[in-house]
């Protein structure tokens, strides 16, 4: 494969005494989006938690662009191009949503223009004058996404974004993922979802008990099926 925009070698990682990450490994290509699927409670959070730098009790290695990112602050980690958004969003309620997308620093170049993220999201410029605390699920989601793009970040981790969302909203965010595929976003998503998942994955990983149990390519869901189906209950 093309060298790796995201390499994840022997990751482990702890909550206080609890050892939740158990060597992960995986890889992210420039351009590709992958998804970790596994039932809830198996480590996925805890994946991108870590390779964001927010979970610091871990060690392995976690190279970006070929730079172990491992042990520098943060801060630093935003600005080496990675962008997270959590389950929680994490938007400020009391701020607009015109105010919320002013916020983010610059800390990449290609970060998205106030217009061009209008025009990905065309719901926030309705809502532009709206307040976080009158914002939908869906607008709230599509609000944290559009944050970080702003940041000029160039791999996304996604946590589960389209939890507790209504169809239509999940069909839209399904179609922004598409477009910033076109741009050559890379993407990391966790996802229970997996039926939005297989419309918009290149690869998978299957997540068990803090170890990577499987990957394969989405060509290969018709001969996985019986397996995820075990696995996943779907």
């Amino acid at each position: 494969m093309t060298n790796p925009l995201l390499d994840v070698k022997d990751l482990h990682a702890w909550y206080g005494e609890s050892h939740v990450l158990h060597g992960v490994d995986m890889h992210v290509a420039p351009g590709e989006t992958v998804c970790i699927l596994g039932r809830n409670g198996m480590g996925k959070t805890t994946t991108l938690r870590s390779i964001m730098g927010i979970l610091r009790q871990r060690q392995g290695q976690i190279l970006l662009n070929g730079r172990d990112i491992m042990n520098i602050p943060l801060h630093h980690t935003a600005r080496a191009g990675l962008g997270f958004v959590p389950e929680e969003r994490g938007i400020f309620a009391s701020l607009s949503v015109h105010e919320n997308l002013m916020l983010p620093p610059k800390v990449a170049d290609g970060g998205m223009s106030v217009d061009e993220i209008y025009d990905l999201f065309p719901n926030l410029l309705e809502r532009r004058n709206s307040p976080g605390t009158k914002l939908s699920g869906g607008e709230q989601q599509m609000l944290a996404m559009a944050r970080i793009l702003r940041t000029g970040a160039n791999c996304l981790l996604l946590d589960e974004p389209t939890e507790g969302l209504a169809p239509v909203i999940i069909q839209r965010i399904g179609e922004v993922l598409s477009r910033l595929k076109e741009r050559g976003m890379t993407v990391v998503l966790v996802e229970q979802n997996f039926r939005f998942a297989s419309k918009i994955a290149d690869r998978f990983y299957l997540m068990n008990h803090g170890r990577m149990a499987a990957e394969f390519p989405v060509s290969d869901l018709p001969r996985q099926a019986e397996m995820l189906q075990a696995a996943l209950g779907v």
